[in-house]
Protein backbone atom coordinates (compact mmCIF):
# COMPACT_ATOMS: atom_id res chain seq x y z
CA UNK A 1 0.00 0.00 0.00
CA UNK A 2 1.41 3.32 -0.83
CA UNK A 3 3.00 5.63 1.87
CA UNK A 4 2.26 9.34 1.96
CA UNK A 5 5.09 11.37 3.81
CA UNK A 6 2.90 14.80 4.35
CA UNK A 7 6.10 16.15 5.72
CA UNK A 8 7.99 15.58 2.51
CA UNK A 9 4.48 15.90 0.35
CA UNK A 10 5.53 12.35 -0.79
CA UNK A 11 3.60 9.44 -2.07
CA UNK A 12 5.63 6.43 -2.51
CA UNK A 13 3.69 3.29 -4.57
CA UNK A 14 5.18 -0.07 -5.21
CA UNK A 15 4.42 -1.93 -8.42
CA UNK A 16 5.77 -5.66 -8.85
CA UNK A 17 6.15 -7.31 -12.24
CA UNK A 18 4.84 -10.89 -11.85
CA UNK A 19 5.10 -13.78 -14.17
CA UNK A 20 6.60 -16.80 -15.10
CA UNK A 21 10.59 -17.31 -15.09
CA UNK A 22 12.33 -15.97 -18.42
CA UNK A 23 9.72 -14.25 -19.39
CA UNK A 24 11.16 -10.41 -19.00
CA UNK A 25 10.57 -8.88 -15.96
CA UNK A 26 14.01 -8.11 -15.25
CA UNK A 27 14.81 -6.69 -18.33
CA UNK A 28 11.66 -4.74 -18.51
CA UNK A 29 13.26 -3.03 -15.54
CA UNK A 30 17.16 -3.16 -16.97
CA UNK A 31 14.97 -1.17 -19.61
CA UNK A 32 13.03 1.09 -17.57
CA UNK A 33 16.48 1.99 -15.45
CA UNK A 34 18.47 3.02 -18.54
CA UNK A 35 15.64 5.19 -20.12
CA UNK A 36 15.10 6.97 -16.85
CA UNK A 37 16.97 10.53 -16.97
CA UNK A 38 19.63 10.32 -14.58
CA UNK A 39 17.81 12.98 -12.17
CA UNK A 40 15.02 10.62 -11.78
CA UNK A 41 16.09 7.38 -11.52
CA UNK A 42 17.41 5.73 -8.02
CA UNK A 43 20.14 3.24 -8.49
CA UNK A 44 19.07 0.12 -9.62
CA UNK A 45 19.91 -3.41 -6.93
CA UNK A 46 19.57 -6.81 -8.40
CA UNK A 47 20.47 -9.94 -7.13
CA UNK A 48 21.29 -12.33 -9.25
CA UNK A 49 22.15 -16.18 -9.14
CA UNK A 50 25.08 -17.30 -11.38
CA UNK A 51 23.02 -17.71 -14.38
CA UNK A 52 21.93 -14.37 -13.93
CA UNK A 53 18.37 -15.28 -13.05
CA UNK A 54 16.99 -12.63 -10.66
CA UNK A 55 17.05 -14.25 -7.24
CA UNK A 56 14.89 -12.24 -5.02
CA UNK A 57 14.04 -8.55 -6.12
CA UNK A 58 14.96 -5.23 -8.63
CA UNK A 59 14.40 -2.07 -7.45
CA UNK A 60 13.84 0.93 -9.43
CA UNK A 61 12.32 3.60 -7.52
CA UNK A 62 11.25 6.57 -10.24
CA UNK A 63 9.95 9.78 -9.34
CA UNK A 64 7.01 10.15 -11.84
CA UNK A 65 5.04 13.32 -11.06
CA UNK A 66 2.54 14.94 -8.80
CA UNK A 67 -0.72 14.06 -7.54
CA UNK A 68 -2.60 16.77 -5.57
CA UNK A 69 0.68 18.28 -5.27
CA UNK A 70 2.32 15.29 -3.73
CA UNK A 71 5.55 13.96 -5.39
CA UNK A 72 4.90 10.12 -6.37
CA UNK A 73 7.73 7.92 -6.13
CA UNK A 74 6.93 4.88 -7.76
CA UNK A 75 8.85 1.79 -6.53
CA UNK A 76 9.66 -0.79 -9.34
CA UNK A 77 10.27 -4.63 -8.31
CA UNK A 78 10.47 -7.82 -9.98
CA UNK A 79 9.33 -11.12 -8.46
CA UNK A 80 11.84 -14.43 -9.46
CA UNK A 81 10.39 -16.67 -11.66
CA UNK A 82 11.63 -20.23 -10.83
CA UNK A 83 8.93 -22.22 -9.17
CA UNK A 84 10.43 -22.81 -6.14
CA UNK A 85 10.53 -19.22 -4.60
CA UNK A 86 6.81 -18.99 -4.31
CA UNK A 87 6.89 -17.92 -0.88
CA UNK A 88 9.70 -15.00 -2.06
CA UNK A 89 6.57 -13.69 -4.92
CA UNK A 90 4.10 -13.88 -2.20
CA UNK A 91 6.37 -11.58 0.19
CA UNK A 92 7.41 -8.81 -2.82
CA UNK A 93 3.71 -9.04 -3.43
CA UNK A 94 2.60 -7.87 -0.27
CA UNK A 95 1.73 -3.75 -0.44
CA UNK A 96 1.50 -3.88 -4.19
CA UNK A 97 -0.03 -1.05 -5.62
CA UNK A 98 -0.17 -2.46 -8.82
CA UNK A 99 0.93 -4.93 -11.20
CA UNK A 100 2.38 -5.40 -14.26
CA UNK A 101 1.99 -9.61 -15.49
CA UNK A 102 4.69 -9.99 -17.82
CA UNK A 103 3.60 -13.09 -19.60
CA UNK A 104 5.77 -15.09 -22.54
CA UNK A 105 3.99 -14.63 -26.43
CA UNK A 106 5.01 -17.96 -27.44
CA UNK A 107 2.91 -20.91 -27.04
CA UNK A 108 4.78 -23.48 -25.35
CA UNK A 109 4.75 -21.21 -22.27
CA UNK A 110 1.07 -20.39 -22.34
CA UNK A 111 0.72 -23.39 -19.12
CA UNK A 112 3.51 -21.28 -17.23
CA UNK A 113 1.55 -18.47 -18.00
CA UNK A 114 -1.97 -19.92 -17.09
CA UNK A 115 -0.28 -21.12 -13.50
CA UNK A 116 1.18 -17.89 -12.54
CA UNK A 117 -2.03 -15.88 -13.14
CA UNK A 118 -3.68 -18.23 -10.90
CA UNK A 119 -0.64 -18.07 -8.41
CA UNK A 120 -1.18 -14.60 -8.72
CA UNK A 121 -5.19 -14.33 -8.06
CA UNK A 122 -4.16 -17.31 -5.18
CA UNK A 123 -1.44 -14.68 -3.40
CA UNK A 124 -3.67 -11.65 -3.79
CA UNK A 125 -6.39 -13.35 -1.90
CA UNK A 126 -4.10 -14.83 0.87
CA UNK A 127 -3.42 -10.91 1.33
CA UNK A 128 -7.04 -10.47 1.67
CA UNK A 129 -6.93 -8.67 -1.74
CA UNK A 130 -8.29 -9.21 -4.83
CA UNK A 131 -7.17 -9.02 -8.87
CA UNK A 132 -10.73 -7.60 -9.45
CA UNK A 133 -9.72 -3.93 -7.37
CA UNK A 134 -5.45 -4.13 -7.49
CA UNK A 135 -4.36 -2.60 -10.56
CA UNK A 136 -3.10 -5.02 -13.40
CA UNK A 137 -1.61 -4.93 -16.67
CA UNK A 138 -0.62 -8.09 -18.86
CA UNK A 139 2.45 -7.17 -21.12
CA UNK A 140 2.67 -9.69 -23.30
CA UNK A 141 6.79 -9.82 -23.90
CA UNK A 142 8.65 -11.66 -26.69
CA UNK A 143 6.39 -10.34 -29.38
CA UNK A 144 10.17 -10.22 -31.83
CA UNK A 145 9.87 -14.13 -31.94
CA UNK A 146 8.89 -15.86 -35.33
CA UNK A 147 6.27 -18.28 -33.17
CA UNK A 148 4.64 -15.49 -30.87
CA UNK A 149 1.14 -15.30 -30.60
CA UNK A 150 -0.83 -12.29 -31.19
CA UNK A 151 -2.43 -9.43 -28.75
CA UNK A 152 -5.37 -10.87 -29.97
CA UNK A 153 -5.01 -14.77 -29.52
CA UNK A 154 -3.05 -13.75 -26.08
CA UNK A 155 -5.96 -11.76 -24.31
CA UNK A 156 -8.36 -14.46 -25.61
CA UNK A 157 -6.22 -17.16 -23.71
CA UNK A 158 -5.22 -14.70 -20.67
CA UNK A 159 -7.39 -12.21 -20.26
CA UNK A 160 -10.86 -13.29 -18.65
CA UNK A 161 -10.59 -10.02 -16.28
CA UNK A 162 -10.33 -7.43 -19.51
CA UNK A 163 -6.84 -5.91 -17.80
CA UNK A 164 -5.16 -3.02 -19.81
CA UNK A 165 -2.67 -5.77 -21.97
CA UNK A 166 0.35 -4.31 -24.47
CA UNK A 167 2.43 -6.49 -26.50
CA UNK A 168 6.02 -6.09 -26.32
CA UNK A 169 9.50 -7.06 -26.67
CA UNK A 170 11.95 -5.80 -23.35
CA UNK A 171 14.75 -6.69 -24.97
CA UNK A 172 14.62 -4.28 -27.50
CA UNK A 173 12.95 -1.55 -25.50
CA UNK A 174 9.31 -1.82 -26.93
CA UNK A 175 6.12 -2.04 -25.38
CA UNK A 176 8.11 -1.23 -21.94
CA UNK A 177 7.02 2.54 -21.52
CA UNK A 178 3.66 1.74 -22.97
CA UNK A 179 3.39 -0.56 -20.21
CA UNK A 180 4.97 1.26 -17.33
CA UNK A 181 2.96 4.49 -18.43
CA UNK A 182 -0.43 2.64 -18.35
CA UNK A 183 0.31 0.67 -14.81
CA UNK A 184 1.50 4.49 -13.39
CA UNK A 185 -1.86 5.86 -14.46
CA UNK A 186 -4.09 3.04 -13.13
CA UNK A 187 -2.10 3.30 -9.35
CA UNK A 188 -1.93 7.03 -9.11
CA UNK A 189 -6.06 6.98 -9.99
CA UNK A 190 -6.59 5.14 -6.98
CA UNK A 191 -3.76 7.29 -4.88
Amino acid sequence: MATINLAAREIHAKIVYYGPGLSGKTTNLVDIHRRMPEELRGRMQSIATEQERTLFFDFVPIESGRVGGYVVHFHLYSVPGQEHYIRTRRAILGGADGVVFVADATPERMAANHAFVAELADNLSQQRRSAAVVPIVLQYNKMDLDDALSVEQLDARLNGPGWPSHGASAVFGIGVAETLRTISRQVASTL
